[in-house]
């Protein structure tokens, strides 16, 4: 089965090679190229020495953010070490560096080659090899094994539509499984999941999701005073509170949907703020156009300085554009990379993107951590966990038709929107945790 999973992908490989090499810069193309063909450079971060080298792979943005309260664990328990990440996507390259760049060192994975594979091993030379949520490659835990490098899944998780195509390949699957040492999964439905697919049951536990030991990538943006600034200054003139809802990681359509919704809810909250933050940075400048087209005035992000919307500012013009939030609301697109997470402190609702349409979802985690509202489309199947957020009242779901009348019914009780972020945020931290019962299992690995 190896030899037809070579075959298929050496094919798939061949056709989406150009596509893969030539959309990136000529300055990253060849260190994409030899990363992912194994010929690593030789630095002091790759392990030349007896001290352990604990590799970590983390597909992309999601993994690897998901990944660093462990990571940042690793490093306190085990000093010394060094730290290999590897991504696949150069978004989650960008990312790991900006996170954990300081403490790890940051590469591509191989291709799922041989050839490639056995080349990173020698190079690496990896005491222990990590897999993040569930980025099953055949071939690289097959050759982790066969050089007694212990393969560990951590924050395991798989979706229905994955189990189902997997179920058809499970006699292969079942081989791919047992190759991995343990398989710490997120929840027992995931756990269960993995039963089904023949793996060990005596290999599977069920620790919990790191999502819920996520922090804050970076501090809170200076910019982000003047919606602090807006709220005192609501209470002191007219004993109301000025809101700001936060749409984030947005996909295609969802943004026309927020818009329209937006726009309607001025009518009765015109000092209404939205943050808007697509999820894919190619899409950027679709956004800017669809706002253009809306007749929205908007900021962006990438024209702000901090100084600019600091609370103890005095100005408040940005690019040219006097920004009156006494009178209007403001818009404004966050067109760069790492704030998010942290930019969700200043919001009373958070609009959690990818679940307007069947996409699965975004974190509903980064808006718990901050204690905020959170509104959730059909569409969360990426995280089963919302499930509890809705039992509780943490979250609310909506769809495409209703997301007006329900936010109109949250913006005309505030009440309620500070009762819900009391619960998610309760929520959050009664579920953390994930990251030390993994420390101890890659304890027992080491």
């Amino acid at each position: 089965m190896y030899l037809a999973y070579n075959i298929l992908y050496l094919i798939a490989l061949f056709i989406l090679f150009p596509f893969e090499y030539l959309k990136r810069s000529r300055e990253l193309r060849n260190r994409w190229l030899k990363e992912r063909l194994g010929l690593y450079k030789t630095t002091p971060h790759y392990s030349n020495t007896p001290l352990p080298c604990i590799w970590i792979h983390a597909v992309s943005v999601g993994e690897v953010i998901a990944s660093t309260p462990l990571i940042k664990k690793i490093k306190e328990k085990y000093t010394d070490a060094d730290i290999i990440i590897s991504t696949v996507t150069d978004t989650g390259q960008k990312v790991a560096q900006e996170r954990i760049g300081n403490i790890a060192k940051v590469i591509y994975v191989p291709f799922d080659i041989p050839f490639a594979i056995n080349m990173a091993v020698k190079k690496i030379k990896p005491s222990i090899f990590i897999i993040v949520e569930t980025e099953l490659w055949p071939n690289i835990i097959r050759i982790m094994r066969r050089n007694s490098i212990p393969v560990l899944l951590m924050n395991g998780r798989i979706s229905e539509k994955s189990f189902n195509r997997y179920k058809i390949f499970r006699f292969f699957m079942q081989d791919v499984l047992n190759n991995i040492n343990i398989l710490c999964m997120q929840n027992e439905l995931y756990a269960e999941r993995m039963r089904e697919l023949g793996a060990d049951p005596n290999k599977i536990k069920t620790i919990g999701n790191f999502k819920f030991d996520t922090r804050p990538s970076s501090a809170v943006p200076e910019w982000t005073g003047i919606f602090r600034r807006q709220k005192t200054e609501d209470r002191e003139q007219t004993n109301e509170r000025g809101f700001t809802i936060i749409s984030g990681s947005t996909h295609r359509t969802e943004e026309d949907l927020i818009l329209n919704a937006y726009m309607k809810l001025r009518t009765d909250f015109p000092r209404l703020n939205l943050i808007i933050a697509p999820r894919h940075p190619e899409r950027f400048r679709e956004v800017e156009e669809l706002l253009k087209k809306k007749g929205l005035e908007y900021v962006k992000r990438s024209e702000l300085h901090n100084s600019w919307f600091a609370e103890s500012s005095e100005s408040h013009r940005v690019s040219g554009l006097q920004t009156s939030y006494q009178a209007s609301g403001i818009i404004i697109l966050l067109d760069v990379i790492g704030e998010l997470s942290s930019v969700y402190s200043v919001c009373d609702i958070a609009i959690m993107g990818g679940s307007f349409i069947e996409h699965g979802g975004q974190n509903p985690l980064e808006p718990a951590y901050w204690g905020k509202a959170i509104v959730c489309g059909p569409h969360m199947e990426n995280f089963p966990f919302i499930d509890e957020f809705y039992r509780t009242g943490s979250a609310l779901k909506t769809d495409s038709d209703s997301l007006y009348e329900s936010l109109k019914g949250l913006l005309i009780s505030p009440e309620r929107i500070l009762s819900m972020g009391n619960l998610a945020k309760e929520l959050y931290e009664k579920n953390s945790g994930a990251a030390d019962k993994a420390i101890a299992v890659i304890e027992k690995h080491l």
